[in-house]
């Protein structure tokens, strides 16, 4: 008997389908199931697609390890300052309305508490150190902006921790207006934490007290919502204010934390053997990140200088009474070596015969040669044809092309130079008619209200309204000048198909001044590596520390001219943030500007980048995305902007201040923005758009005139495109007659009252209009006899 063989069963593998149980009612829990596994892992774990899924205990372990590192990062920045070893809190007093004095609230908060230590710095600073709280505060009152203090104010601001800010409860604004405009400039250049507080609240009547409190908490609400009032009368008000400070959170100022700083404590000059320069001791509290000696220093309305070295000094503001500050002795912490130093130079030396032709020489004819038998193309050609008459022979595709495939090419047209600027606006006076009115005023009023008038900067004021409006209305039209061709008035200019999608090189035609500047070849990587190379320099000197700076090359009639009473701040510069480039900042116009006239493009403005102030003419554009970016003639209130101007290096985020000048010497805050980079590349293309009127329309031809005047005009300009308002798109087919009339055809069917429009671009480039050195706007009580900011 035969037995078949067995029949071989199907067995399952590892990644068979698992249906769910039956629920029996029974709940195991985790623990249970995991006992019964064993530590067995399915296969099916390693085979899923998200590995990087973690488990619950994994994502509850990074969890906790993340918790734990933010509390330690709080913690530490929380003791870096305060402390009896670390730099106190910095408190800068800031008054925000005329009637009332920093320097009596400063007196009252120094007497605050009975066993606090005070001691008062070379440059009048006060130090308070408070045992119940073990912290100190160092006070400083800020100049007052509307006496000439503005530029000292602002610098006070950028490095400090705190602001106390004082308002007024017993008159009708608890701000100013130099106080609202001063608070204004402070929230864009970065405010630090601040505290509220009033120091006249005791002197309204008791039953008015609480309503008054409430109008002031409302009018403080408009610029820092959430900030609570507080009162400012008594000596308990002032620990409590201390108190409040010590334990607040610190705003960050990202521009700020990123550079190291410090506020002049003490201030020396030691002039050289020439006589001319010095140097500059600086003595203060290191602050933001470690300084080094080999990186470039900056003083805000001074300029970059280098540092031969930095010295601990004795710290005179100790908390421990006990410990003396000659008990320290004074030592090198770092010499300036110079194999790492950086350079003064901020320009680029242009070689002036770069580029320039040149006879080649025999290894270069080899390789062009080499190239040209490389390059050579293989066709079929008559016998006997030779190389030369074989090149003009045109193939196959070529021959096929049509003739008017070049209606869309970009055609070369440019400006001529005594016109250059002439297409910003046409001054078009419409005549008015005049009505009489009746005049309430008396003969010595209305002379001596004409007296403050200026009637040249009215009439400047009115003309640039004029033609700002007429550049909304009709955007970046032109008039064809009659006397002078078209094809030399826009000569510079050229046609694009698409001002999106057309190539442009950003090398093409650059002006010499590019020749003088710096560019990265990736600016944002750049900024990654400086930034984080900054923070992680072992060799600097620490923050917190106690040190003196000298600062070498400080020119003598600065240190002159320098008021006693004005802060001292001394910022470290980052590499490369010496070297000019071309720096594009965004710009929006202030919400608190009373003055809302447009600014006309390469007008001279006043610029606060960071812990810079420098003038300069910027070129608008556009804050748009592409390779090509439209100018704008004139900065509207309602637009956000783009300026383009030569200028140092500033890594953002960096915040930038517009200032206006007047003819008096006042600043007037226009604009606030940001810095965007710094890219010599960005492609700025200005637009001049041509107007032409159909005369005759034949369903998709028409006639058109006034566009041009003469027929070798038209001939020049027949491959660029044409387009109307109306969203209809053409080309010139041929001129008729010899004053500018010509034939064109379009994509569908014209309306007579349609308008035909050329379009011509060409690319602006800034001027090299920089200025390092501003003075501070004069006081505007001249009666007061404060105390000028010089430079």
């Amino acid at each position: 008997m035969v037995s078949n063989p067995p029949q071989e069963c199907h067995r399952p593998g590892l990644l068979k389908q698992q249906n769910k149980s039956h629920k029996h009612g029974r709940h195991r829990s985790k623990g249970s199931v995991s006992n019964a596994l064993k530590g067995k892992v399915s296969v099916k774990t390693f085979t899923k697609k998200a590995r990087h899924e973690l488990k619950r205990e994994e994502r509850r372990n990074q969890a906790l390890q993340l918790r734990l590192k933010k509390r330690d990062e709080t913690l530490t920045r929380k003791r870096s300052l305060g402390g009896s070893a670390t730099a106190p809190f910095l408190v800068a007093i800031v008054s925000l309305n005329e009637g009332i004095d920093p320097v009596g609230a400063l007196e009252l908060i120094k007497q605050a508490d009975s066993e606090a230590v005070v001691t008062y710095s070379a440059q009048g600073n006060v130090h308070i150190s408070v045992p119940r709280f073990k912290q100190r505060f160092a006070l400083v009152a800020a100049p007052a902006p509307w006496a000439g203090g503005l530029h000292g104010c602002l610098d006070l601001l950028k490095v400090a921790d705190f602001a106390v800010l004082l308002v007024a409860s017993s008159g009708r604004d608890a701000l100013c207006p130099g106080g609202e405009r001063l608070l204004l400039a402070a929230l864009a250049q970065g405010l630090p934490s601040v505290v509220v507080a009033t120091t006249d609240l005791q002197s309204v009547p008791p039953k008015k007290r609480q309503d008054c409190r409430q109008q002031l908490q409302r009018q403080v609400a408009r610029w820092l919502p959430g900030e609570k009032v507080a009162s400012l009368d008594k000596t308990g008000d002032g620990l409590a204010l201390l108190r409040r400070v010590g334990g607040q959170k610190r705003r960050a100022v990202a521009y700020r934390d990123s550079r190291p700083h410090l506020l002049a404590e003490a201030l020396e000059f030691v002039p050289d053997d020439a006589g001319s320069t010095g140097t500059l001791k600086v003595t203060g509290f290191v602050r933001g990140l470690p300084l080094s000696a080999n990186g470039l220093v900056h003083i805000p309305g001074w300029g970059d200088f280098q540092a031969s070295q930095i010295d601990s000094a004795p710290d005179p503001h100790r908390a421990d009474a006990r410990a003396r500050p000659e008990d320290d002795p004074v030592r090198l912490l770092q010499a300036a070596d110079p194999a790492k130093q950086e350079s003064l130079v901020s320009e680029n030396e242009p070689d002036p015969m770069e580029g320039e032709q040149t006879w080649p020489t025999a290894e270069e004819l080899a390789l062009a040669e080499d190239a040209r038998r490389e390059a050579r193309r293989v066709r079929r050609v008559p016998r006997g044809t030779s190389e030369y008459q074989a090149a003009w022979i045109p193939d196959e595709e070529d021959a096929d092309d049509d003739d008017g495939s070049d209606g869309g090419d970009r055609m070369n047209v440019d400006e001529a130079a005594s016109g250059e600027d002439s297409d910003a606006g046409a001054d078009r006076d419409d005549g008015e008619d005049c009505e009489t009115v009746t005049m309430t005023e008396s003969i010595a009023d209305v002379q001596r209200y004409d007296e403050k008038l200026d009637l040249s900067e009215e009439q400047e004021a009115l003309k640039k309204m004029k033609e700002a409006h007429m550049d909304s209305m009709f955007p970046d039209e032109v008039d064809t000048p009659v006397d002078t061709p078209a094809r030399v008035r826009f000569q510079k200019y050229r046609g694009l198909q698409s001002f999106r999608t057309s190539p442009w090189d950003p090398a093409e035609n650059l002006p010499r001044d590019y020749a003088r500047i710096f560019q990265f070849e990736n600016f944002h990587r750049t900024r990654r590596s400086v930034l984080k190379a900054s923070r992680d320099n072992d060799d600097a000197v620490l923050p917190g520390w106690y040190v003196t700076v000298h600062v070498r090359g400080v020119p003598q009639h600065l240190w002159a001219s320098r008021p006693a009473s004005r802060p001292l701040a001394l910022f470290g510069l980052l590499p490369h943030e010496h070297k000019m480039s071309v720096l594009n900042v965004m710009l929006k116009r202030s919400a608190g500007c009373p003055d809302q006239q447009p600014i006309r493009s390469k007008e001279q403005l006043v610029f606060h980048v960071g812990c810079r102030r420098f003038r300069a003419c910027p070129v608008f554009s556009q804050h748009t995305s592409g390779s090509k970016h439209k100018y704008e003639r004139y900065f509207q209130p309602d637009a956000t902007v783009v300026a383009s101007f030569f200028a140092p290096i500033c890594f953002p985020p960096c915040p930038v201040l517009v200032y206006a000048e007047k003819k008096d010497g006042s600043q007037e805050l226009v604009a606030t923005g940001s810095v965007l980079s710094a890219d010599p590349g960005r492609v700025v293309v200005k637009r001049a758009v041509l107007s032409g009127h159909p005369f005759k329309v034949h369903k998709r031809s028409a006639v058109v005139r006034f566009m041009f005047f003469s027929a070798e005009d038209v001939a020049w300009f027949k491959p660029v495109e044409l387009r109307t308002k109306y969203g209809r798109r053409g080309h010139i087919r041929e001129s008729l007659g010899t004053h500018g009339h010509m034939k064109c055809v379009f994509d569908g069917q014209l309306k007579s009252q349609d308008t035909v429009l050329m379009n011509l671009y060409k690319r602006v480039f800034p001027k090299w209009t920089y200025e390092p050195f501003v003075n501070c706007p004069p006081s505007a009580r001249p009666a007061d006899g404060m105390e000028q900011d010089g430079q």
